[in-house]
């Protein structure tokens, strides 16, 4: 659903009615084609029960669903009668939690297959149509904000196909299940945490921009849009980049470019400078001193003579003075793929926290300005 409140004269009192309580039904806008699926999640899909849904649970009678119905009227001025209706009323997505279970131990990571699911016919068809529809808007966000066309265009077709799977699950009811629910996991609670924050967040997104948040669909993990946003996202860096005065990143691309790139640039994206270099490693049973450099966060903080002093060589030689991190893109039982990764590289990652993703997005975005100057 969109990002901002559709045209508030129909849909005004489906507000009042949602935060009363009354029946969604009468106030339902149509929902997305499918659903957005990345990741760990997107390779067990299949065998989980699709139910958008989800079913009935009167979260409002949760304790700590109460709690924080308590700490929004204190913080944020909201209505607690009005919140417990709304909690009354948002549903228990199961399939929000199996698709947020870890992947089955045991399975080696395959960058190649990665790249294939994402880098493919389909994409680069529809990334070629999209850069053709609004060159000028992705241009004028690469001069605005210094990030390339073909790299807002692979956020975009990674996420959501260019709009085509932006998400069939009603946010509030994703978002609540995961906040208050998270599966028994290691990071439970810090997981619940971020929810939660996310949980707040959708509530004042839903105020600020007058639309009911029942309205509000997106991803099994509450991302909304042709971008897949998190609502604290939107808040902080999506743009109105059409200049129509609103931000809707559910039925503007025009935003959604710029909104990306205003994301990127808030994340450490740098101006002119390169992503990632080929990278080998000599490797030998006495000599690992790269593997220090393995595991070492989302951040270029290596110097180059640091990283070749333990062994590893750039196949191009970078620019003085960058800094790096060590790319292993693991390939499954064949040779591991290593790369150099720049500020920019990591940038990338802010948005979805793998190397993978951030390749596929080079990838894709490579592919698509190559099948485009054909």
């Amino acid at each position: 659903m969109p990002m901002i409140s559709p045209k508030l004269p129909k849909y005004a009192a489906c507000l009042s009615a949602l935060l009363l309580a009354v029946s969604t039904t009468a106030c339902a806008g149509p929902k997305p084609a499918t659903e957005k699926s990345a990741g760990n999640a997107k390779a067990r899909k299949a065998s989980v029960k699709q139910d958008d849904a989800g079913e009935f649970t009167n979260f409002s009678q949760w304790k700590n669903v109460s709690d924080f119905i308590d700490q929004m009227v204190a913080r944020h001025d909201f209505n607690r009668a009005e919140l417990e209706a709304v909690f009354q009323k948002t549903r228990y997505v199961e399939t929000a939690i199996q698709l947020m279970k870890p992947a089955p131990p045991g399975k080696p990571k395959n960058w190649r297959a990665y790249h294939a699911r994402f880098v493919e016919p389909v994409r680069i068809n529809a990334g070629i149509a999209f850069w053709s529809t609004y060159t000028d808007a992705l241009a004028r966000a690469e001069e605005q904000y210094g990030v390339p066309a073909e790299i807002i265009v692979g956020i975009i077709g990674v996420e959501t196909v260019y709009g085509r799977n932006t998400g069939n699950f009603r946010v509030l009811d994703a978002i609540t299940t995961l906040a208050f629910d998270y599966p028994n996991t290691p990071t439970r609670q810090a997981r619940m945490n971020y929810f939660r924050g996310e949980l707040e967040n959708t509530l004042l997104f839903a105020r600020e921009s007058g639309i009911a948040p029942f309205l509000l669909y997106g991803s099994y993990a509450g991302a909304i849009g042709w971008p897949q946003f998190m609502p604290g996202s939107i808040r902080k860096f999506a743009v109105d980049f059409d200049g129509d005065g609103k931000i809707d990143l559910r039925n503007s691309p025009v935003d959604a470019i710029g909104s990306v790139a205003h994301f990127l640039v808030e994340h450490g994206w740098q101006r002119g400078e390169p992503m990632v270099f080929p990278a080998t490693i000599a490797e030998s049973e006495g000599n690992r001193g790269w593997d220090m450099f393995i595991g070492q966060g989302l951040e270029a903080k290596f110097t180059l003579d640091e990283l070749k002093a333990a062994g590893v060589t750039p196949g191009v030689e970078p620019p003085a003075g960058m800094k790096f991190g060590l790319v292993d893109l693991q390939n499954g039982q064949e040779p591991t793929e290593y790369w150099l990764g720049a500020a920019n590289f990591f940038a990338i990652t802010q948005y979805n926290r793998s190397f993978f993703y951030a390749m596929s997005v080079i990838e894709l975005g490579k592919a698509v300005r190559t099948a485009r100057s054909r």
